[in-house]
């Protein structure tokens, strides 16, 4: 993690959505680490409640709260127990989001397009609405919407979760307008990330591609990440909003 931090989000709270491992616990833990309290979010409340501990471990107020993004009602209880705990929320993270795998496009059948088009798409929408909302009626807040570099590099394997991932950051764009100038609504584009997801990951050709498909010649490590959400939630972006940020390493 990040050992020093020029920003300061003492007295911020922030939700995060798949804040229980991942990009997701690692942005946890760094606006933790930089003074802010946390609202966990993800399906599996004990997931949750492992990475609240760790920000209480910090000295920072922690929230763990099971949900399932892709479902509109769970999205209000989101927000709604956000607001009861805290009082506001000044950080939205939409974190959460699957990319399942596929051999063939005629393989995905309806149920897998909807729950990828779902939790990619129609929660961050959701969230966005109903808190963006509370954000401009409290003065103000930011939020940020994790797209994908797959979402302007679209590839065969990853057709559902591109698409869901694409109109994400035309969101990202109709929100800052929508909610400017009070609210900023910004979307990092992230690569691929050397996280715990990626023990999963044949590691030798993943270099092989990285050494031809990446200009960084590597994949991101986490604190790269939240250096770049750090950036967005705080005052040092604050004529930075629709905007799309590229943290991929360069990939092509």
């Amino acid at each position: 993690m990040l050992k020093q931090h020029i920003i300061d989000m003492t007295g911020k709270v922030v939700l995060i959505t798949g804040g229980s491992r991942g990009l997701g616990r690692a942005m946890a833990l760094g606006f933790a680490e930089a003074g802010a309290d946390i609202v966990v979010a993800s399906r599996r409340i004990k997931s949750c409640e492992e990475v609240a501990r760790a920000v209480e471990k910090l000295g920072r107020r922690a929230m763990a709260h099971a949900c399932h993004v892709g479902h509109w009602n769970e999205c209000d209880a989101l927000a709604d127990a956000a607001y009861a705990g805290f009082g506001k929320v000044d950080v939205l993270i939409n974190n959460a989001g699957k990319s399942p795998l596929y051999d063939r496009p005629v393989d995905i059948d309806e149920k897998l397009y909807d729950s990828v088009l779902d939790l990619n798409l129609k929660g961050p929408f959701r969230l966005t609405a109903v808190i963006g909302q509370r954000m401009m009626d409290a003065g103000g807040g930011a939020i940020i919407n994790i797209s994908s570099i797959g979402s302007i590099r679209a590839r065969k394997n990853i057709i559902t979760y591109a698409a869901a991932k694409a109109g994400l950051n035309a969101m990202t764009e109709a929100f800052a307008d929508a909610y400017g100038p009070t609210v900023r609504v910004n979307a990092i584009l992230p690569g691929p990330f050397l996280t715990d997801i990626s023990k999963a990951w044949d590691m030798e050709a993943f270099s092989n591609r990285a050494e031809t498909a990446i200009a960084m010649k590597r994949g991101g490590r986490p604190e790269e990440v939240v250096a770049a959400a750090l950036y967005l939630a705080s005052d040092h972006a604050s004529y930075t909003t629709g905007a799309l940020l590229r943290v991929d390493g360069g990939s092509y």
